[in-house]
């Protein structure tokens, strides 16, 4: 017999209770936890960074690639990564593999996007806070940009350690899946399922918003009224550009050649790193020059406005360089800049132009509103080699052996050139 004191009662455990028990156990609900997480810290962060203050500074910066990739590694990768444990064990009716593999793919995953992510928030206040630096003359503190990469190069490691960590989780999960497949019996048995229905009526009657989730057809043309308006907001300003531009602030179209060259600046990317914007703030101006105008980008279809400076800013470029510092740094950029993490580009001086589709392009440019001339219209193949064979001769006089009047190399240094040169300003 056990004597009243020796007896010790034990609660049984609550039902709210066995949440925190998976939460500690199930490792798909870690990481749906965790998706959920980083979302919020995503969300939280997007209008922080649309406060002006904050905005001007983070801009054009490495924080705003830490920001996206918070939402995309942490958010859509972690919930995706949640719902592949789940689905598969499911389908081949079988356990997972290895839930300890995949609380290991949880915390390195975790453990990557914070390195990925502080390292870039670190990089671009950094960043922000060099560009910005006036002194008390009221000039420049880091007049060269170079200077601003040099000083984030170590962060970019741990950025890079960051993706190494997060790509190494998903190789865990597709050996874990791999593992779960192969582990699934060899024939499936199919279940069936008897469902009694006790009652028509539903026992948590719909209303309200989930009432409209069930009326197909009403919900699809309310969501496309919804995406309409928010579309013609955005597209209508442009439509209606020549409205808002002065008269007196006449901008020139890129010539043929010009064109030609913008198209291989976007083609190779240019614009990823480098922006078309010059802001409205007193850094900007010290740097580049005055600030960007509507009118500037008004004939620019897409513009090139850009979203990070990895590299300067290209608005104001234009004669800053002669035609020779072009072709040499786009050959090798250490050349002209020492410390310069810009890639080469070789193969622009051995790629030839496409003289032949000047004239189409031009011609649709002109029904899109360019403004080009009729010499333009009909002699674009000639015009643009007339001044192909310009820029080739000045470089040819600065040393250039090779005839480079037919070369890519020619399109885009003229482009280049034409920057912040066509009026508008």
């Amino acid at each position: 017999m056990y004597s009243a004191s020796t007896i010790k009662y034990k609660p049984p455990r609550p039902i709210f209770l066995a949440g925190e028990f998976l939460l500690r156990t199930d490792p798909i609900i870690k990481f749906f936890v965790a998706a959920i997480t980083f979302y919020a810290m995503a969300t939280f962060e997007g209008p922080l960074l649309s406060i002006k203050a904050v905005n001007s500074l983070g801009h054009y910066t490495d924080w705003i690639v830490g920001h996206v990739h918070l939402g995309t590694l942490g958010w859509n990768g972690f919930l995706t990564f949640g719902m592949l444990y789940f689905i598969v064990p499911k389908l081949w009716n079988t356990e997972l593999y290895s839930k300890k593999m995949a609380n290991i793919h949880l915390w390195i995953g975790i453990l990557g996007i914070l390195f990925y992510y502080v390292s870039m928030l670190a990089a671009g206040i950094t960043q922000g806070l060099m560009w910005r630096a006036v002194d008390a003359n009221g000039q420049l503190v880091y007049p060269d940009f170079v200077e601003t990469v040099i000083r984030i190069i170590p962060l970019f490691l741990f950025r890079a350690l960051g993706g190494v960590l997060f790509l190494a989780g998903y190789v865990l999960l597709l050996y874990n899946v791999y593992k779960t497949i192969k582990q699934a019996p060899k024939e499936l048995v199919e279940e069936t399922v008897q469902v009694r229905i006790s009652s028509s009526t539903p026992i948590h009657p719909e209303r309200g918003h989930r009432k409209l989730e069930g009326m197909a057809a009403a919900f699809t043309i309310l969501a496309l009224i919804a995406i309409l308006v928010g579309s013609i907001i955005e597209i209508a300003p442009t439509l209606s550009i020549n409205k808002y531009v002065k008269t007196e602030n006449k901008v020139e179209p890129f010539t043929p050649l010009e064109l030609a060259g913008r198209d291989i600046y976007v083609k190779e990317g240019c614009y990823t790193c480098h922006s078309q914007m010059i802001r409205t703030i007193q850094s900007d101006g010290l740097r580049y020059g005055a600030a960007s105008t509507i009118e500037e980008s008004m004939y620019d279809r897409p513009f090139q406005w850009g979203s990070k400076r990895t590299g300067p800013d290209l608005a104001r470029l234009g004669k800053k360089y002669p035609d020779l510092w072009h072709y040499m740094h786009m050959e090798d950029p250490r050349a002209v800049i020492k410390e310069s993490i810009m890639p080469a580009y070789p193969w622009l001086i051995t790629s030839k132009i496409d003289f032949d589709s000047l004239q189409k392009k031009v011609s649709l440019f002109n029904k899109l509103g360019v403004p080009y001339s009729d010499e333009d219209l009909s002699d674009a193949n000639n015009r643009a080699k007339e001044q192909a064979k310009k820029i080739a001769d000045v470089l040819k006089s600065q040393g250039v052996k090779e005839d480079v009047s037919d070369k890519k190399i020619t399109a885009l240094i003229a482009y280049l050139q034409a920057l912040g040169q066509k009026g508008g300003e």
